[in-house]
């Protein structure tokens, strides 16, 4: 069985993800699968939106599988376009405080990429609905990376592209492809 995944919310034709992993990541798209220079192959899951889908989709899969997250995500201040490589994954519950684990990924190895991240490297807050307004800077968001960390996958990775600012519309834009 492979044990490479790479994991994306949405496939789609106008809105989704499956053309992030060939803006960012070195390979090619062989069928249904991502085929690196090293010749690793990675198969493609799509979860769905959100934390159920993410459980229900990851929940057989070995916890020492090597995953690449990658998506998209809203941040209050990275401009649009930005590569972030994503350091720590946590919940976003701006209005209470509880204690949480520290959910840390792996750093995202520079040969799997089209282009390093070195200078942004971030964290990730998972939200149950879309944000469109924080006071936190300096981090992205989105829906399902908390998750995915949550549930104990030992080599986790994350990439995320910032689609819009905390912006519904714009998110629907950038993921449509819409100039």
């Amino acid at each position: 069985m492979n044990n490479h995944f790479i994991v994306i919310a949405e496939a789609g034709d106008f809105i989704g993800e499956q053309k992030l992993i060939a803006q960012h990541l070195n390979g090619q798209m062989v069928g249904d699968e991502w085929h690196m220079a090293d010749g690793t192959v990675w198969e493609i899951i799509v979860t769905g939106v959100g934390a159920i889908n993410v459980m229900q989709t990851l929940r057989n899969l070995p916890r020492n599988a090597q995953i690449i997250n990658i998506g998209y995500a809203g941040s209050a201040n990275y401009e649009i376009g930005s590569v972030v490589c994503v350091e720590e994954a946590r919940l976003n519950h701006p209005c209470v405080s509880y204690p949480e684990p520290e959910l840390k990924l792996k750093p995202v190895s520079s040969e799997w990429l089209k282009a390093p991240c070195d200078s942004m490297v971030s964290v990730c807050y998972s939200n149950t609905d879309f944000v469109l307004q924080s006071d936190y800077k300096d981090c992205v968001f989105d829906m399902e990376l908390a998750y995915i960390a949550a549930m104990g996958f030992e080599n986790l990775v994350a990439l995320k592209i910032v689609s819009d600012n905390l912006s519904l519309h714009a998110y629907r834009e950038v993921a449509a492809g819409v100039e």
